[in-house]
């Protein structure tokens, strides 16, 4: 039946970012995880029933450096992003991905 049946969306992808590998397709997956990112200390925040302002004040940073990081309006460093889930009781794990 038609319910079943699986769609690829790459070619609507490819309409909307260019082709894959293209300069258009790499900057929004970019954006893609960069926005992934935030929603994740955002999420972890939340898990550790802190406020912005808390983990700000963990780090020595202001309740607006850490509100837009969860907005994804600034990219943290990588040792920002390390000190940012340790100031919430988080660790930060390398595992190595299956490709």
């Amino acid at each position: 039946s038609a319910n079943n049946k699986l769609y690829d969306i790459t070619a609507d992808l490819e309409r909307e970012f260019g082709l894959i590998g293209s300069e258009g397709w790499n900057r929004a997956v970019e954006q893609a995880w960069e926005e992934y990112n935030a929603q994740i200390l955002l999420e972890a925040r939340k898990r550790a029933h802190m406020t912005q302002a808390q983990v700000a004040e963990r780090i020595g940073a202001t309740k607006s450096y850490i509100s837009r990081v969860e907005r994804g309006k600034i990219i943290p460093t990588a040792s920002s992003f390390f000190r940012i889930a340790n100031a919430m009781g988080y660790s930060v794990e390398l595992i190595p991905s299956i490709h």
